[in-house]
């Protein structure tokens, strides 16, 4: 365990998998609590990237933390996105403000980049490649248990749902459609070409491209829909009561609000289209392998018309 030269404050290491690049691993120490006469009680939070050691927290009990690559650090980020000393956060009695380090790749609040900032509860920092959750204030043990459960179903880059939580939905629903003979259907798509863009742009901007195309497709879902991040940079949404003409029409709409407006990061305009499948039951007890593998078997389809396209 690895401390400050005067015995004081937590140090935490976070750490790149040689068997995955996307597994952050993060080493929990306890730190010592604050009085309650003193400031309230502050954590970051690890969200992204997944992995085993995802939703591990660090107590922000000094009076100033600095985050980044280096051995130095308070808070350890073993990345090549990230600085040396990339940012800090500076506590002052009850507020938190974070300042940027003259970082190579920038530090983000709330995906906008700043050089300063305050830090207030529920805000997401982004070092690099990893997403921080900050939680502060009197309900902060609750507000942290119930983001470990939000990690347990939810995506922490985009926020779609995550692939657990996908097939558990989709299992339901396919139980109902069995029982009520109402239709069901579902969309897969991709990111055409998204391997070169990560090759030509970096990685930052590939995790870009994955929030801001959730965050367009979004829009298009209603709420007794589900859009989930199935694996990488692939979808899937699950449609009840739609019918093949329904979800074909869903799946164009999705596919134009993606290609009609370039996506711009850093300044720079990246045209991004997707390719998406689409498979339907009316009634037919389905199994859930046997039903992605339809969808999928789509896709599959419209990757090999040359993308951009629907296949159902």
């Amino acid at each position: 365990m690895k401390r400050d030269q005067d015995g004081t404050g937590p140090r935490i290491v976070t750490g790149e998998s040689t068997m995955d690049d996307s597994v952050t691993q993060v080493t929990q120490v306890n730190a010592p609590s604050v009085a309650s006469s003193g400031p309230r009680r502050a954590f970051l939070v690890l969200i992204y990237p997944p992995g085993p050691q995802m939703g591990k927290r660090m107590e922000l009990v000094k009076a100033v933390t600095v985050i980044g690559r280096g051995s130095e650090a308070d808070l350890i980020i073993e990345r090549d996105s990230v600085s040396r000393k990339h940012a800090r956060i500076i506590r002052k009695e009850n507020q938190y403000f974070v300042e940027d380090l003259n970082s190579t790749n920038g530090t983000y609040l709330n995906d906008v980049a700043i050089s300063h900032g305050v830090l207030r509860d529920g805000d997401f920092l982004k070092v690099g490649n990893a997403i921080y959750k900050f939680l502060s204030g009197g309900n902060v043990e609750a507000a942290y248990y119930e983001e470990i459960y939000r990690l347990t179903i939810v995506d922490g880059l985009t926020g779609a749902y995550n692939k657990r939580y996908f097939e558990e939905f989709l299992e339901r629903e396919l139980a109902r459609c069995a029982r009520t003979g109402r239709p069901l259907s579902l969309v897969m798509f991709d990111i055409d070409h998204f391997k070169a863009i990560n090759d030509t742009y970096g990685h930052l901007t590939g995790d870009f491209i994955l929030k801001e195309l959730c965050r367009r497709v979004r829009s298009t879902v209603r709420r007794d829909e589900l859009l989930a991040r199935y694996g990488g940079e692939e979808f899937c949404v699950v449609l009840p009561e739609a019918d093949k003409k329904g979800a074909r029409e869903f799946a164009e709409r999705a596919r134009r609000i993606v290609e009609q407006d370039p996506f711009v990061f850093e300044g720079i305009e990246i045209k991004v289209t997707i390719s998406a499948g689409v498979a339907t039951v009316e009634g037919e007890d389905v199994g859930l392998s046997a039903f992605i593998q339809t969808v999928d078997d789509k896709l599959y389809e419209a990757k090999h018309a040359g993308r951009n396209c629907v296949r159902s």
